[in-house]
């Protein structure tokens, strides 16, 4: 994270003992989001840090073991610092504050760099890289033409991806958003579906809305949609087309055909960006080794114009508990490779 101006002035955290720590904030707003609604950043916080929390006034009373009173402090570090950058915590923050307390010094070291150029800015909230990997994939979206992301859920591909796709409409640097993922889930299609394309395709593209309207609130999408400023549609639906002034997204990829994926990024046209996201591990096609991802990957991965990140479970932006089910599923396949 971006090192704040006159955080010292902010908070203070003095150690009691080896097994108390207080931690004072003088700034009522950070307080306010620091400890939540109904303390719940706190309760979460002394779940994640097998920590005692007591709130009262401004002062915060931290006890557990020595290693568990480091981790908290720092925690409520990263939290303050993060106020500061961006006026707002979230519970993916908290989460991410407590992970990366727990890590080694240099995966810290490696986690707190966020040069001020990738806080992406929206009307609703600020996104900030939570750790390396997507500092390098954020750092990769705002500088290359074309960007490849493989990784598990819960990494942030999709949702970084639209934050600066849309950001970049806002500020006029494209003229159009396109959003596209394979309108291909659990065997089923789209012929079988009821409604109107728009109502067949729209399930598919829910996650791809979500980010938008958590990002930018519903009435600004929906007047981008409404002139077709921003477009979400099957993939499928780019055949043909040559993408000018645009930043296109194809998400879930890897439920794309090796064929599908090429079509994608040959309609990449003058000023514009393309962006392929997918988990591997999350094929829903009938024949698995119909996918495409991996085998882009290879014929690409020379290709120095395209730009290839990996995430893992490591950078599981969401619950802890998430990022140990990846693991765990990941293992099985590991195993049976």
């Amino acid at each position: 994270m971006l090192e704040a101006k006159n955080l010292e002035k902010q908070i203070l955290i003095k150690k009691i003992d080896s097994k108390t720590l207080n931690i004072q904030i003088f700034d009522n707003k950070m307080l306010m989001a620091v400890v939540g609604e109904f303390n719940t950043n706190l309760t979460e916080l002394e779940k994640l840090t097998n920590t005692k929390l007591f709130f009262r006034g401004n002062s915060i009373t931290a006890k557990g073991d020595e290693n568990c009173i480091q981790n908290v402090s720092e925690s409520f570090k990263y939290l303050a610092n993060k106020f500061l950058v961006t006026n707002s915590i979230e519970n993916g923050d908290i989460i991410y504050s407590a992970k990366n307390s727990m890590s080694s010094e240099n995966e810290k070291n490696k986690n707190n760099i966020t040069p001020l150029g990738q806080i992406i800015k929206t009307p609703k909230r600020s996104v900030v890289p939570r750790s390396k990997k997507q500092s390098e994939y954020l750092a990769a979206l705002l500088n290359e033409k074309i960007v490849i992301s493989l990784g598990p859920a819960g990494t942030g591909k999709s949702y970084l991806a639209v934050s600066v796709a849309v950001k970049m409409l806002m500020e006029k640097k494209v003229d159009r958003v396109i959003l596209s993922r394979p309108a291909v889930e659990a065997g089923e299609r789209l012929g079988f579906l009821p409604g109107d394309m728009k109502d067949k395709v729209d399930p598919y593209l829910r996650p791809l809305y979500d980010a938008l309207y958590d990002l930018f609130g519903f009435e600004k999408i929906q007047k981008k949609i409404d002139t077709g400023e921003i477009e979400i549609a099957p993939l499928a639906f780019m055949r043909g087309r040559t993408l000018k002034n645009s930043f296109a997204i194809l998400d879930e990829a890897q439920n794309a055909s090796l064929t599908q994926i090429k079509m994608f990024l040959t309609r990449i046209g003058e000023n514009s960006k393309l962006v392929v996201n997918g988990d591997p591990s999350q094929i829903d096609l009938v024949n698995k080794s119909e996918s495409g991802l991996l085998k882009t990957k290879k014929i690409l991965q020379d290709v120095k114009e395209v730009k290839f990140v990996e995430f893992d479970h490591g950078d599981v932006a969401r619950h802890p508990l998430v990022a140990k089910i990846v693991k765990a599923y990941q293992k099985k396949i590991d195993d049976k490779n």
